[in-house]
């Protein structure tokens, strides 16, 4: 056969799939094999017919739900007119990533991997199942994985055995180039803009709502950070119901800015086009013109923990034998178990690897900037109000991320950090945010009682619904809430006691930390069997779990598969399909997140 063209096709949520594929474009390209890395729904899925060799990389989202940039391609994909061998001219591959901890684990490449293999693709190799929760992350699948799918490609073109591959210590040219101005940057250009009146906001086009308040809700001593924060969406076009989400895309903080720009010898001032050395579309989110500044500040994710591709580019283009050997070995299927210890245990940033290798860094072109950092993906935040209840307004309970591990200086969430520092007390705040459906959805039945499960800030979510619920005159609410301390994180209690005091509320409290005794939600769950058979077996509840994905969810499913054995003499088995009936139904729902 005639040299291969590989086409990298992903699906990627928070750009841990984007950055993988994109590793593996730079892999073909060293093995010299012509290549063109997209995001699914950047592709017309019309012309997979005629592709030869495809890879697919593709992340999990929610309650087992296919990433945002290739939702078109899946709800094509999986057209029951499509004809059974119409992809039999197609080898390919399927690379999930995913997080054991969740439920629906790799569900959506386990789930592609099946539907090609339905219309006759030629599955090169077993989908490729990567996990977060593995010792050594991702990677301790994903390079064999790629070994073995290497292997078939050669065997399928034995012409690439001719080829001699670019060294590893060869750097690949830049995916684009910078071209520097005269001029200066305008400080007052870098605000972000309202939005536009027609539109609905979306992640291309986010509205820039003013910031009300942001008042800590936990006691003063507590150890955690807890926000409530308002934001005024009027003239917004945005509308949210009980479940949705807000996106937000957050910024570098000034000292990192400031940081970065001395490692590198930016001038954060300095204004410059950008062009793809291939062509392409240069990102749409960075203006043309651009400053230096905005780009570090806005785009280019100099605080996150680097994943490996980062080491592999800043290898190549070492001259400093000795940092060179370094990252080299850190590189390497052995230096695995160093560049965690290095890295992703201690969350060591960017920034820090950086300074960290002054040799290499000082040689750091700016052209290979957006090819090394990749850009600040948005966070997502459970809506905590109903508009029927604060009109344009809307409000998130945000825990502020803050840890400590073996380096000197304490880890912090860029998001939760970055919000937590705006005061709009100081001055006009504008942050630019957008709206998404969210996984949960609540009964439309006037009577249908709802049972929520929400420890900590898990309860965002359940306070728009009660607000929803209780506007709507639905009273048959049954709240579980669980935190450390009555007097230091207990989250709208007077909200909660007034809705128990009108009747519109049962509400079970669980304080871990205040008796000897820790004491958590499932706990009240078992405690409250009775109450709970009834509602379900005899009032047909939906339940619902919202919080941590650790060990919360699957301890509340435990608990209330007892209730349902103690309280309707059924089996555990009968228990269990009890359960699996009411999720397939809509009726048990959990949001969770790690």
């Amino acid at each position: 056969m005639s040299a291969p063209a590989l086409l990298v096709l992903y699906g990627s949520q928070t750009g841990t799939a984007q950055d993988t594929a994109h590793r593996i474009g730079r892999q073909a390209q060293r093995r010299r094999v012509k290549v063109r890395v997209l995001p699914l729904d950047g592709y017309n899925v019309a012309h997979l017919i005629s592709e030869s060799l495809v890879l697919f990389v593709c992340s999990t989202t929610g309650q087992g739900d296919p990433p945002d940039n290739m939702k078109s391609f899946w709800r094509f994909l999986f057209r029951k007119s499509l004809p059974a061998g119409s992809l039999s001219c197609l080898d390919c591959g399927v690379l999930g990533l995913g997080d054991s901890s969740y439920p629906k684990f790799n569900f959506v490449a386990k789930k592609l991997h099946k539907r090609l293999q339905q219309l006759g693709a030629g599955m090169l190799l077993p989908v490729g199942l990567a996990d977060d929760q593995h010792d050594l992350g991702p990677d301790a699948v994903i390079d064999p994985w790629l070994g073995s799918f290497w292997e078939k490609v050669l065997v399928l073109y034995p012409s690439l055995s001719d080829v001699e591959p670019l060294r590893d210590d060869e750097p690949l040219p830049p995916s684009y180039t910078f071209h520097f101005l005269d001029e200066k940057a305008d400080q007052s250009e870098e605000r972000p803009g309202a939005g536009s009146e027609e539109t609905v906001p979306s992640a291309s086009r986010p509205f820039a709502a003013r910031m009300l308040s942001n008042t800590r809700v936990t006691e003063p001593t507590h150890f955690q950070d807890v926000r409530l924060i308002e934001f005024d969406i009027s003239g917004s076009n945005i509308e949210f119901a009980a479940g949705d989400v807000v996106m937000i895309r957050p910024q570098n903080s000034a000292e990192d800015v400031q940081l970065f720009c001395q490692l590198l010898r930016l001038d954060p001032d300095a204004i410059f086009t950008l062009s793809a050395t291939d062509g392409a579309p240069v990102p749409a989110r960075l203006p043309q013109p651009c400053s230096v500044r905005h780009l570090v500040e806005r785009y280019l994710d100099v605080g996150a923990v680097p994943r490996r591709s980062f080491f592999e580019l800043l290898a190549s283009l070492a001259s400093s034998e000795l940092e060179r050997d370094k990252l080299a070995e850190f590189c390497s299927a052995a230096g695995q178990d160093q560049l965690h210890g290095y890295c992703s245990r201690p969350r060591r940033t960017a920034l820090e690897v950086l300074a960290d290798f002054p040799r290499t860094t000082a040689e750091i072109r700016t052209d290979h900037l957006l090819d090394l950092f990749p850009e600040i993906q948005p966070r997502s935040f459970s809506i905590a109000s109903s508009l029927k209840v604060h009109q344009n307004r809307l409000q998130i309970l945000m825990a502020v991320v803050r840890y400590r591990t073996k380096l000197h200086k304490p880890r912090r969430g860029l998001c939760s950090s970055w919000l937590a520092s705006l005061d709009p007390q100081q001055g006009e705040v504008l942050v630019p945010l957008w709206v998404k459906k969210g996984s949960l959805r609540f009964p439309r039945e006037q009577n249908t009682p709802v049972v929520l499960v929400g420890p900590g800030t898990g309860v965002a979510p359940f306070r728009a619904a009660l607000q929803e619920r209780v506007s709507e005159g639905k009273t048959a609410n049954v709240l579980f809430f669980g935190c450390r301390s009555r007097s230091k994180d207990f989250y709208f209690r007077s909200e909660w006691e007034d809705l128990v005091a009108a009747g519109k509320l049962k509400l079970f409290t669980a304080f871990s930390r205040d008796q000897e005794e820790k004491v958590y939600v499932q706990h009240r769950v078992k405690e409250n069997a009775a109450l709970l058979w009834d509602l379900i077996a005899n009032q047909n509840a939906c339940f619902y779990i919202a919080g941590n994905a650790k060990l919360m969810p699957g301890a509340v499913c435990d608990a209330l598969k007892e209730a349902l054995q103690q309280e309707g003499g059924v089996s555990t088995q009968e228990a269990e399909q009890m359960l699996e009936a009411m999720e397939k139904t809509g009726r048990l729902q959990t949001e969770t997140w790690s």
